[in-house]
This record gives C-alpha cells, structure tokens and sequence, in this order.
C-alpha cells in the first residue's frame, strides 16, 4: 500500500468530518446586581474554558435589547443562561427547553429576570422568520438581587455545574 492508499483509508468517517454546528450560550443580567448577573459570569466562564466543545460561543448579553439581533442572527442553537426565580434553593438551575418556553409565556409566567428584553427580542426574532432548531433559557435560582458586583457565594459555587450542564446540552444538540 502506498502513502495515498494509506491516507486514504485513515479518513475519518463522513458523519465526523460534518462541520460542527454552533451553538450560542447567551448570558443574560446585570453584573452590578449581585446573583442577577449570573448569566454574564457564567458565559464569561465557558468564554475561558479550553474543555468547551468546537462550536461553542459564549456572549455576554448583559441586559437584553434588539442589538442581540445580529449576534443570534443564522444561529440554530441559542441557550439562554440568566437569573430565574424557581422557587427552589439558591443556586439551583432548571434547563426549559423551546415549547416549556411557549407555555411559560401563554401562561404569563416570568421567563427570567429580563423577561420583558427576552420575550421581545424572540417575539421579534419569530416575526422575522428566525426559528432556531433549538432553544433553550438555563435559569438558575439567585439567592440575592441587590447592589454588589460578585455572586453570593451560594449561587458562585454553582457556576461550574452550570457549565457542565450547558456544555452536555450543546453537545447533544450537535449530535443530533
């Protein structure tokens, strides 16, 4: 066997060599309210993390406007990560996906804590034609929402397990 007949037949299968879709982590909250800015810190995180898989684009929202338009614009996997009120323990997360996301809203329940900047800016997007393949809001449980620039320390300790679930997120929505 030649040199090409050998490169040849260490090619990687069809399915691998595919390009990776991409998914966008959209951190959403004001990093001057404490435990609201989670979202921001944890985009922020995966941003800096070499372990994240191919594909993944952590952008730190802040407080969400129509300027998000163009960062989402073609994207067909956005997971939005931001402060939720869950009723549950401080740093607790819950993962919605796109039709949990529908009935909250039918139901008139908050989306998160920029519900009315998230609701809109989809509104606006759907109206526009862009329906991405998947569409999920990570929100985790603040345990507090006043003045301060860190996270308390309660919903700090959950950043890593709230990557961790993001990144197993994206790479289930690239497999399929």
């Amino acid at each position: 066997m030649n040199c090409c007949e050998q490169a040849e037949t260490e090619r990687p299968p069809l399915a691998a060599m595919r390009k990776v879709r991409d998914v966008i982590v959209l951190g959403l909250g004001n990093i001057l309210l404490s435990d609201d800015g989670v979202g921001v810190h944890v985009a922020r995180q995966l941003a800096m993390n070499p372990g994240a898989p191919q594909g993944l684009r952590a952008l730190d929202g802040g407080t969400p406007g129509f300027s998000l338009k163009e960062a989402l614009a073609g994207s067909d996997s956005v997971l939005v990560v931001d402060a939720k009120l869950l009723g549950a323990p401080p740093g607790a997360m819950r993962l919605l996906h796109s039709r949990e996301l529908r009935e909250q809203v039918c139901r008139g329940e908050r989306l998160s804590a920029h519900e009315a900047g998230l609701n809109d800016f989809l509104t606006m997007a759907r109206l526009e034609g862009w329906k991405p393949a998947n569409l999920a809001l990570l929100g985790v449980q603040p345990e507090r929402i006043d003045w301060g620039e860190t996270l308390s320390e309660t919903v700090a300790r959950s950043v890593p397990s709230v990557c961790r679930t993001i990144i197993q997120t994206a790479l289930a929505w690239q497999a399929a």
